[in-house]
């Protein structure tokens, strides 16, 4: 079979794979779509923390089923979305229900081999019936699970004065979900055109622009009280340092994004507004099943946020570019089949 795999920095290949052998608590999956993600950007740069070269990249996939475990729910040629998150079951992660943080955890794509690919075998327990969606729509459920999870993980309130920072997908995504839980949104970027696009599609109520007043119009939009919620998407240690700065005291703070970097803050400052930090990781299957259900009941505007596809030959050529031109580019999809 054809995968497309990373060998080194810097390079990506078209290689032919053995067929994968499907173990007997495994779903044998022909892939169909593939997310773009800002992981395989970074694979492709060569800074992502957590990887070992060569990788056939690629954890936000969807497919159809081609043989399920004896007994399986799963029908041959349904849709379904994968949870590209493996976790080993046993740790205290996984022992309190939180395999989205597993101590071993192994993500497709990263840790190990991912969905890049015309087939791959995935645990069971990581494939889920896509209901009504598309292809398209079912690969797209990931990238918008890690910004559900972010918003259910803050116990966001109805009418909370919400700050989104970054409005990349994962900060869209955030948006949008903090949106339906019924935030009152606000967006932060310093790309013009995805603020603009946030506002369009009403995952934002309003901008504030990322200058070096962002502090003080923050100030200005709050009354000076700060925001109730942050969620910092993206993966920026200054903006990450900075957001410490425009939550409300009592307030608290969602690091969405990760950076291979220590982040610092004024302990004075953190302890006089008694704030909450917060971290977020990865998704959990009820964060894929809030998204499926939004996406089914037309609450995801995914036509607006689908804006490149390529294939498995021409993503050689396409990634690279994507990686230093984004204009335009909010999620991308490669095509197999």
């Amino acid at each position: 079979m054809r995968a497309v795999v990373c060998p080194a920095p810097g390079k990506l290949a078209i290689e032919e794979r053995t067929e994968p052998e499907r173990g007997e608590t495994e779903v044998m999956i022909g892939v169909r779509r593939i997310g773009v993600c800002g992981t395989d950007f970074h694979i492709y740069e060569g800074t992502h923390p957590y990887l070992e070269y060569p990788r056939i990249i690629g954890h936000e996939f969807s497919g159809e089923v081609i043989e399920a475990p004896r007994g399986s729910a799963l029908q041959r040629g349904q849709t379904v979305v994968i949870n590209p998150y493996l976790s080993c079951g046993t740790c205290i992660a996984c022992r309190n229900n939180k395999p989205n943080c597993c101590m071993r955890i192994a993500v497709l794509g990263v840790h190990r081999d991912g969905g890049m690919c015309e087939r791959i075998c995935v645990p069971e327990r990581n494939v889920y019936r896509a209901g009504g969606l598309t292809v398209d729509e079912a690969a797209s459920t990931e990238f918008l699970a890690i910004g559900a999870h972010a918003v259910a993980r803050s116990g966001l309130k109805a009418t909370a004065r919400t700050l989104v920072i970054g409005a990349g997908p994962i900060g869209l995504g955030t948006a949008l979900f903090a949106r339906l839980a019924g935030g009152d949104v606000t967006i932060i970027d310093r790309d013009a055109e995805r603020v603009a696009l946030a506002l369009e599609i009403q995952v934002a109520a309003q901008s504030i622009s990322a200058t070096d007043r962002t502090a003080d119009l923050v100030a200005e939009a709050t009354g000076g009280d700060g925001f109730d919620l942050v969620f910092d998407a993206t993966g920026n240690r200054a903006s990450m340092e900075s957001a410490f700065r425009y939550v409300a005291h009592g307030g608290a703070l969602v690091l969405v994004s990760v950076v291979n970097e220590n982040v610092t803050f004024s302990d004075p400052e953190f302890h006089k507004r008694e704030m909450t930090v917060l971290g977020s990781r990865n998704a959990l299957q009820a964060d894929f099943e809030r998204v499926i259900a939004a996406i089914e009941s037309g609450r995801v505007p995914l036509h607006r946020l689908i804006t490149g596809r390529s294939n498995l030959i021409d993503v050689l050529s396409d990634l690279p570019r994507w990686t230093t031109e984004k204009k335009g580019l909010v999620k991308a999809l490669v095509e197999v089949g």
